[in-house]
């Protein structure tokens, strides 16, 4: 089923708009064609495509639309993601997704950069341009630290570095366990990841400990899939109530996602554009945001691509992560809320689907837990 904007607040799924934050005002100077769409359609037609419309008047205050999880919280449907950011680029980054209006930063310990993502935080909130309730902070569990033993000192070590005393949802990042190393992927003489025997079951009791230590409000998931998310409800004292996995129109998740809604876990969609600035393989003849159909859809909406695919999984009932290095772009992908797909169009774009996965995890390859290995 999907779900129609102008109904959303009705629906199953929770969402809700909130005051969470309001766009300054820019100078229309910002208002930029968005590439590379613009110069792929400035060869179809004779007029460029500007940010979307919303965008491109004043970034006035917008109502961030949120989702309520399964304890209540409510977490903000479009959140800024922090990964393969450009090293020395990160604080500016973050400072200006907060500037914009994003309330939801997305982060993990194998990003590397959770220092540079704090100290963001930090500045925004001894400015007064935030205060830290106002925020949704995502962090993950990193696979070499899957051992109970290890995990609170873990969790607050990414606290520290991200100047804060609490996530409000934190991940186990992978089910595939290393050994407890501080490379990310510590490897044998061979060059091969080494496993550790931890289950990621015992993980999750050591997570549920967080939450009663006031550490995390939330606890959730990512990458795992049907199969596992069931071992750990039949030991949960603590439901998950978040699942952060891959998801666009080449690899849509229906099945895993309707899971979910059962288990009334919120389905968050990582690289719905497609990954595009990923080194992992494109599968698919077109890059997603060069898909004809998204093309034609975007040209339909006078919305930049980037838009008709996030909005395509916010109407599924699901939250996305998105990035972009550009202040305009990060304003622009707020507003993917603005409008409605219809249920044509809806079904048009699942139907893309054809299961094309670009994380495969090749580093966990003969994992006994590696998620998309049966």
């Amino acid at each position: 089923m999907f779900v129609i904007w102008k109904k959303l607040q009705k629906t199953q799924f929770g969402f809700s708009f909130s005051a969470l934050s309001s766009f300054p005002t820019f100078s229309k100077d910002l208002v930029k064609k968005r590439a590379p769409f613009g110069q792929l359609i400035a060869k179809q037609v004779n007029w460029r495509l500007f940010l979307s419309d919303k965008a491109d008047r004043d970034f006035h205050k917008i109502m961030i639309p949120t989702t309520k999880l399964n304890n209540d919280v409510e977490m903000p449907v479009i959140g800024f993601g922090t990964w393969r950011m450009p090293t020395n680029e990160v604080t500016r980054l973050v400072k200006d997704a907060i500037d914009v209006g994003y309330r939801h930063i997305d982060c993990a310990d194998v990003y590397g950069n959770q220092k540079d993502v704090g100290l963001a935080i930090e500045e925004k909130i001894k400015a007064g341009a935030v205060e830290r309730k106002d925020l949704f902070i995502t962090g993950k569990l990193w696979n070499t630290k899957h051992d109970p033993q290890l995990v609170c000192a873990t969790c607050q070590n990414a606290l520290n570095e991200l100047k804060i005393t609490y996530f409000d949802n934190y991940l186990i990042h992978w089910p595939t366990g290393f050994v407890d190393s501080e490379e990310k992927y510590p490897l044998d003489a061979n060059g091969q990841t080494l496993f550790s025997n931890i289950d990621y079951v015992d993980t999750w009791r050591a997570l549920e400990a967080l939450v009663d230590a006031g550490l995390c409000r939330s606890i959730g998931l990512s990458n795992f899939n049907v199969e596992q998310i069931k071992r750990v409800f039949e030991v949960a004292r603590i439901k998950p109530a978040n699942l952060q996995i891959e998801c666009h129109p080449y690899l849509n998740q229906s099945e895993l996602i309707d899971f979910c809604r059962k288990c009334n876990i919120v389905v968050t969609a990582y690289s719905p554009l497609g990954s595009p600035h990923s080194p992992y393989n494109k599968p698919g003849t077109y890059k997603l945001l060069e898909h004809p159909l998204i093309v034609d859809l975007a040209l339909s909406y006078k919305r930049a691509p980037a838009l008709i695919l996030l909005l395509y999984q916010i109407q599924r009932g699901n939250a996305v992560i998105t990035m972009s290095t550009k202040r305009e772009h990060m304003a622009d992908n707020l507003n993917a809320c603005s409008f409605e797909l219809n249920e044509t169009e809806m079904k048009r774009i699942d139907e893309l689907n054809f299961n094309g996965r670009y994380n495969l995890m090749e580093n966990a390859k003969g994992h006994p837990h590696h998620p998309f290995e049966y």
